[in-house]
């Protein structure tokens, strides 16, 4: 593993190893949706002890009872993006009117008790539907433009125009809109005390918060493949396109 210390970017250290994502988790940093900023910057943000970080890092990069994940860094482009359409938004689809149905039923059965349950309901409702219209966005224009660059690159063809201009356009929109769903999931974990079910919740109440922390877990992997992977790489292969052209 390479070489971590203050200035090590927080984005590039999950790239790098995703394993390392969980000791992000624990200190509360954002690696997805603020994956760009540096150690130092993030624990400075968060007010956390950076000292203690670089060492959870270090001690998780040499832990021999957790098995490094896959090497996304290594694929392919065009790979990496039809694996986010196949995996991560045929879950988020699959899962949303699962979660809409089980929050409308705790909501009826528990809201006058637990009055957060419908605020969550609310943020969740507004997340399912932004973030479909966003998913949408990327498998229509942002994803099938990356694989036209692919075969650029492959065949030594000429780079294809895009009516958006730079693919850096489309990619600064669709990460702002990750911004947005990662801060309206920040709301829902404060709100049920991070899916914590309460001592008087039914099965159903435990399933629902269970599903939608597994939701919460898949979206923090989803953006961050797209923002500290793909985005950045086609990028990359834009400009060397552009170069060669």
């Amino acid at each position: 593993m390479k070489n971590i210390d203050e200035n090590s970017i927080v984005g590039s250290i999950v790239a790098d190893d995703y394993r390392m994502s969980s000791v992000f988790v624990k200190f509360g940093i954002d690696f997805c949706c603020q994956g760009n900023r540096s150690i130092a910057e993030s624990c400075k943000a968060e007010d956390i002890n950076m000292n203690e970080v670089i060492d959870a890092l270090k001690q998780q990069s040499e832990n021999p009872t957790t098995t490094r994940t896959e090497d996304y860094e290594s694929w392919s482009l065009d790979f990496l993006a039809q694996h986010i359409i196949q995996k991560h938004h045929k879950y988020v689809t699959t899962q949303i009117p699962i979660l809409q149905t089980l929050l409308a039923k705790i909501v009826q059965v528990h809201g006058a008790l637990h009055p957060e349950l419908k605020q969550i309901e609310n943020l969740f409702n507004i997340s399912a539907g932004e973030f479909t219209m966003h998913m949408k966005k990327e498998e229509l224009m942002l994803f099938p433009f990356i694989r036209k660059m692919v075969i650029t690159k492959e065949t030594n063809g000429e780079l294809p125009i895009a009516h958006f201009g730079k693919i850096e356009n489309p990619v600064h929109l669709m990460m702002q809109e990750h911004d947005g769903e990662g801060e309206r999931f920040k709301e829902m974990a404060a709100l049920s005390n991070n899916f914590t079910p309460p001592i008087d919740a039914c099965n159903t109440y435990r399933t629902t918060y269970k599903l939608l922390k597994e939701f919460e877990e898949d979206l923090h992997l989803h953006i961050h493949l797209e923002n500290n992977i793909l985005f950045p790489k086609s990028i990359e292969l834009e400009e060397e396109l552009s170069k060669n052209s």
